[in-house]
């Protein structure tokens, strides 16, 4: 129960001091200097003083209001690495497909929405074929008896894959004589040559192009409903994979004051030369919204069998996975190179270890022919790491930007898939013991956007099919501080914001989560029984539960 009181007016160092005063906490500040508080003091949008109460008494005065936290822990406000944020609050507001555990479930969920929808384009959904009874990937016709007159085309939760029903397929222009593009994949059917519904990573842009646009006003409820549930989470700084047209909602609502989670924004890297014409280099922007950082992919996903790896994937022998197709046209090469020598921060997402080795080779070339500069590279995912690559991550400073809500969730099937490659995947320790800057995120909305879930998936790996109680590959299990390290300090440096925020300091900004357990002590295992208690942004209560 918070309590609110008010305090004489004091002065320090000649300004009226008025804020709030977090007292009575556990207070675990991320800073290695002083790492451990009960009292928090916060002026404006800026953190004050932190330390004992005792020493508290100067930076209180009568418009101070009190907030006595009763033992509950405090933490900077966590920074999730990776999301698609506007994405993620389409996913929130239209078909949720991830809890059917069966294809009936399946049909089931959509047979009713398109009841509802009739005639409306049909998409989102976030489908995973691996928790089905059959684990086959889904074909049209398990969802055409009851769409012929609307358009479906639902994605699978990695965002790498995604069904279409036939009239999508029409309406597309995908019959039996198009070919594949570069960087995708029309499923085929092997005895007749007809799509069969699947597309994956560059192949789904032929169906999303013929989607209408939202109208404004959807985009921003769409934003608006990510919003809210980043309150909900603790969440108040994203590292976001963002569309231009996204970036004009964002601006909006930092114009009116809405804007209560900080986003750094990712760009595609096609997007570069616009930036670099405009003179924008990394950290351009507001304490609210900055760009300066590029997204680029190298491969696509494990789940569908697009992730680009040294040896074929087991059941599929003919498949290494699919390198993008700015891959094969010598593009990605290029436009890092150049995006590097304009100090614009480079974000490759990679998951196969052949992928994750290109990029590293990438990075090599761009050290060594570009000006030096504190670049930060970036490698989104880097799931699967051939050992002697490790070395090469720490040698050219690369961040690893991870997220273990993957880990607990891919650790179920992976090992059919990839085999005995799965002993270096997500290996969380690994990263950090080479000293490698590690920091972490959700992927959202292809995950949670929860980072207590990650943290508890961080420390403990048990698997969601609770059949690795003891933790999938334990050896790579982290301790609870080095995950929350992962999802504050660390994830603001990949951004070159560790100065304004992710740890509690004087000078910072005050961005705070209280939670509902003491997840330093209580036994790791219940972490994911946790909750946010309260949500600080900008120096205010953003949400209480």
């Amino acid at each position: 129960m918070i309590r609110s009181l008010s305090f004489d007016t004091k002065k320090h160092g000649g300004t009226t001091m008025t804020g709030k005063a977090y007292i009575n906490g556990i207070i675990y500040t991320v800073n290695p200097k002083q790492p451990t508080a009960d009292t928090v003091v916060t002026v404006g949008n800026k953190i004050l003083f932190v330390g004992k109460k005792e020493d508290a008494r100067d930076y209180i005065g009568k418009h101070t209001e009190i907030i006595d936290l009763d033992g509950k822990l405090m933490l900077p406000g966590f920074i999730d690495n990776h999301t698609h944020f506007t994405c993620g609050g389409f996913y929130l507001l239209g078909i949720d497909l991830r809890p059917a555990e069966s294809v009936e479930e399946f049909r089931q969920i959509l047979r009713d929405y398109v009841h509802t929808h009739k005639g409306q384009w049909i998409t989102g959904g976030n489908w995973d074929h691996e928790k089905w009874e059959t684990k086959a990937e889904p074909v049209k016709e398990m969802i055409d008896d009851f769409s012929p007159d609307t358009p479906i085309a639902v994605g699978r939760f990695d965002g790498h894959m995604l069904l279409a029903n036939s009239l999508a397929l029409k309406l597309a222009g995908i019959t039996k004589d198009k070919p594949s593009p570069d960087g995708g994949l029309i499923v085929k059917d092997p005895q007749t040559d007809e799509p069969v519904g699947i597309l994956k990573d560059r192949a789904m842009d032929l169906v999303k192009a013929v989607i209408p646009e939202p109208t404004t006003a959807q985009h921003e409820q769409a934003v608006v409903a990510g919003l809210d549930e980043a309150k909900r989470n603790g969440i108040t700084g994203v590292h976001d994979i963002t569309d231009p047209r996204d970036l004009i909602v964002y601006q909006n609502l930092e114009k009116r004051g809405d804007l209560t989670c900080r986003f750094y924004t990712r760009l595609p890297i096609d997007e570069y030369k616009n930036l670099a014409y405009a003179g924008i280099k990394y950290g351009f922007g507001s304490d609210r919204l900055k760009i300066g950082s590029m997204k680029a992919f190298a491969d696509g996903s494990i789940g569908s069998r697009t992730a680009w790896f040294f040896d074929p994937y087991l059941h599929d022998p003919t498949n290494c996975g699919l390198p993008m197709d700015i891959v094969n046209t010598g593009e990605l090469r290029r436009w890092c190179l150049s995006a590097d020598r304009r100090q614009l921060q480079l974000s490759v997402h990679a998951i196969g270890d052949k992928a994750n080795d290109v990029v590293l080779d990438l990075f090599e070339e761009i050290v060594r022919t570009n000006p030096r500069w504190d670049r930060r590279f970036r490698i989104e995912h880097a799931q699967h790491v051939k050992p002697a690559d490790f070395e090469r991550f720490k040698r050219l400073s690369v961040i690893a930007s991870m997220h273990p809500y993957h880990c607990i969730d891919d650790g179920v099937w992976l090992e059919k898939k990839i085999g005995d490659r799965v002993k270096s995947a997500y290996a969380f320790k690994t990263f950090l013991d080479t000293g490698i800057k590690l920091c972490f995120g959700s992927d959202w909305e292809v995950a949670p956007l929860n980072a207590l879930a990650g943290i508890y998936a961080a420390v403990t790996r048990r698997t969601l099919d609770g059949k690795n109680p003891d933790g999938w590959l334990p050896e790579q299990k982290i301790s609870v501080e080095e995950a929350v390290q992962c999802y504050t300090i660390n994830s603001a440096y990949a951004a070159f914001e560790e100065k304004e925020k992710g740890s509690i300091e004087p000078g910072k900004l005050a961005d705070l989560v209280v939670l509902t357990e003491d997840i330093l002590t209580i036994d790791p295992a219940e972490i994911i029984n946790a909750e946010v208690d309260q949500t600080i942004f900008d120096g205010q209560v953003i949400y209480q539960k």
